[in-house]
Order: structure tokens, then C-alpha cells, then sequence
């Protein structure tokens, strides 16, 4: 998987970079939101708390998607602005949680 920045815009307002961009995965399937972030991550050379991908719209047949993603400055405000079904889906899952077992 290839993450290509398209456009990155300052938001004073929110305190916070927009980054919107390309994810190539030729002949994989498509990437879901913490893989993306880890590449993102990377990429930018942020902290992986102030990073949160909103979006992940795969283009259909073309083996890319389009993305968009928040860098916010700080912890604060990422949790004062960020709506909470988007931060449940670009937590990391726990790892001291055992599988519920049906009976």
C-alpha cells in the first residue's frame, strides 16, 4: 500500500492540518482505518494520538482510494472537536480484552 498527500491546509480555527489523499493498494484489498493511520503516521512523522483518518472511499476497480485525514496540535482539542464513533474506529484494539465465548 502507496499513501500519496494530495492537499495538506492549515485550519487555525480548529487547530488542526486537513490532509486529504491517495491510497494505492494495487491487488490487495482495501486497507482499512488503522493501517492507513500507522502509514500515515509514518509518512508524516507525527504522533500517532494527534492523527485521526475520517475517511476511506475506496474508488471501485481502480485499486485506490480516496482519503482524509485530521493532525490535530493537540490531545485537548482533538477530543473537544472530534465526534466519538471517529475516534472508536482509529482507537487500536485492546489487547488485554479476551473474546467473549457464547454458551
Amino acid at each position: 500500500m502507496d499513501i500519496e498527500i494530495k492537499d495538506k491546509n492549515e485550519n487555525p480555527l480548529l487547530n488542526r492540518t486537513e490532509i486529504h489523499f491517495d491510497c494505492i493498494y494495487q491487488g490487495e484489498s482495501t486497507p482499512n482505518v488503522l493501517e492507513v493511520k500507522n502509514k500515515l503516521v509514518a509518512l508524516l512523522d507525527a504522533d500517532k494520538k494527534l492523527l485521526v483518518v475520517d475517511k476511506v472511499l475506496p474508488k471501485f476497480g481502480e485499486g485506490r482510494a480516496d482519503g482524509y485525514a485530521k493532525l490535530y496540535d493537540s490531545e485537548e482539542n482533538l477530543s473537544k472537536i472530534e465526534a466519538k464513533h471517529i475516534l472508536a474506529k482509529n482507537q487500536e484494539p485492546q489487547k488485554d480484552e479476551e473474546p467473549q465465548e457464547d454458551e
